[in-house]
């Protein structure tokens, strides 16, 4: 069928004996013509195939219908084997689907990525706009919120933007996991912290240091980027700066990983030499060998969460500005 013989307002109108414009509200959802009346409506549009104009719509309500979730992370690192970004985008996607929205998905891993986001949200292609995995100082969510544009952010923005945000209790999870490790008797806890320019990084290495500080013991880190290759160079670098480690703490799963597979080949056991604790409890996790204690993060809900927050926000609900939820310990065999 072409856009020539596609059925308009006008056909549905007749068909269903109504005006144009009363067509036009029931379409766009109007709640204030009477149910027959919809109901002849609704008939019309299923009996012609009437599928609306989105973009004449959209000149009308001002609404894209649709919501974007920026990722500043290359498409090898969100599409790689971290189950985190795949929750997130879950989690979203579920609450979009709900509410009859369309989730955009934008990467801003690189300079030109991320100038593309900015030009096609500023461009109001979207009714609003969740960002995780934020790296530093970046200054898009806020510039986008002081534009009047909807913004939820994954995470406290280090860039101190009056922005609202949805966050897990870094702090206290780890804390969990290290009071953890010395009341079964562990003294000398490695951690093996995540990047410095995110707020998960600087919030779960400040509890591990808080913790073990408060406890009189040592402190022993090494850095990596929440990945398995990251977390195999510090593992390594750990054994080698502090052979008599007898614990690490990683803030990953997928370095936990990297951690197992590193004490393994350097011939010490797992949890006997060695205990490990992760962070996040991506699936696998239950999976390793042995399986691995760590803290979970409810992520999926973390995303339903953030885009119930941004839909308010994007009708003109006063929200909350700061949302923390809930970590758990999850105590499995590596530690």
């Amino acid at each position: 069928m072409t856009a020539a013989q596609r059925p308009t307002l006008e056909a549905v109108a007749r068909q269903a004996g109504v005006s144009r414009a009363t067509v036009s509200r029931v379409v766009n959802g109007s709640t204030t013509v009477a149910e027959p009346i919809q109901e002849a409506v609704r008939r019309a549009v299923a009996e012609l195939g009437y599928v609306p104009n989105l973009a004449a719509r959209s000149l009308v309500t001002q609404r894209t219908d649709s919501i974007a979730l920026v990722l500043p992370e290359v498409a090898t690192r969100v599409f790689s084997d971290d189950q985190v970004f795949p929750g997130l985008i879950r989690g979203a996607a579920q609450e979009l689907e709900a509410a009859d929205k369309q989730l955009v998905l934008m990467l801003a891993g690189s300079p030109a990525g991320h100038d593309r986001v900015t030009r096609y949200t500023t461009g109001r292609h979207v009714d609003g706009v969740l960002f995780a995995s934020l790296h530093g100082e970046d200054p898009l969510p806020g510039r986008l919120a002081r534009l009047g544009i909807p913004v939820v952010c994954s995470g406290r923005p280090l860039d101190a933007a009056d922005v609202p945000y949805i966050d897990v209790d870094h702090i206290g999870g780890v804390a969990a996991a290290t009071r953890y490790l010395i009341s079964n008797g562990r003294r000398r806890i490695a951690t093996i912290a995540g990047p410095q320019d995110m707020v998960a990084g600087i919030e779960r290495l400040a509890g591990y240091r808080d913790t073990v500080v408060a406890a009189g013991l040592p402190q022993m880190i090494e850095y990596g980027d929440f990945t398995r290759e990251s977390g195999t160079t510090a593992m390594r670098r750990l054994l080698a700066a502090y052979p008599d480690l007898d614990a690490v703490f990683a803030a990953s799963d997928l370095m936990a990983h990297a951690a197992l597979r590193t004490l393994h080949e350097a011939g010490r056991r797992v949890p006997e030499d060695v205990a490990v604790i992760g962070f996040d409890d991506i699936e696998t996790a239950a999976y390793t060998e042995p399986p691995l204690t760590t803290v979970r993060q409810p992520i999926v809900e973390l995303g339903r969460k953030m885009t119930r927050l941004l839909l308010a926000l994007a009708d003109g609900a006063e929200v909350e500005r700061a949302v923390v939820l809930p970590t758990e310990l999850v105590i499995r065999q590596s530690a």
